[in-house]
Order: C-alpha cells, then structure tokens, then sequence
C-alpha cells in the first residue's frame, strides 16, 4: 500500500509500505493491504509504519527506527484509507 504524511511544513514522506499503525482515538490501530476505507482521527502518539518510503530532504530528524519500523511522534491529525492508499494529515 502507498503511505503518504503531509504536516503543515511539507509532504514529509511517501512510498509503499508493508503497515501503519496509528494512535486512534480509541487506541492504537493497525492498517495492512487491502484496509476497507476509513476516516478517522488521530490522537498524540507515534505513527508507525514497515517499509522503505522515501523521507523527504531536511525532516529526516522527525523519524527513529526501531524493530524494523519507523516511528514518528506527532500531536494530532486524520488519516484517510482508500484504494490501498493512505495518507496521515499530522500535526
């Protein structure tokens, strides 16, 4: 699937992924390939996700790896899913 996180600075990363998880507003919640639509939420926590998307030049201090997945603090935002594509709108 395609991941895609916009901030208010930039487009900060995008490719494909293996998942994602996110911290929903009623915990943390996973997506994988082929994720039914969604619109939700999210909450202040860590978004994770497997894979090798590309980070953009300059936010590559925003991410820490850790057990194979890539892991971003954020504050608040939305995530969308549609047609295996995911895009994370982060504050």
């Amino acid at each position: 699937m395609y991941l895609e996180i916009v901030t208010p600075e930039a487009s900060i990363v995008s490719g494909e992924v293996e998942s994602v998880t996110v911290p929903g507003m009623d915990g943390s919640f996973q997506l994988l390939n082929n994720h039914a639509a969604i619109v939700s939420l999210l909450m202040e926590g860590m978004v994770k996700f497997k894979g090798n998307p590309t980070i953009a030049a300059g936010f590559e201090n925003k991410f820490t790896q850790q057990d194979g997945e890539w892991l971003m603090k954020i504050s608040g935002g939305t995530i969308e899913m549609n047609n295996n594509k995911v895009i994370v709108l982060a504050d």
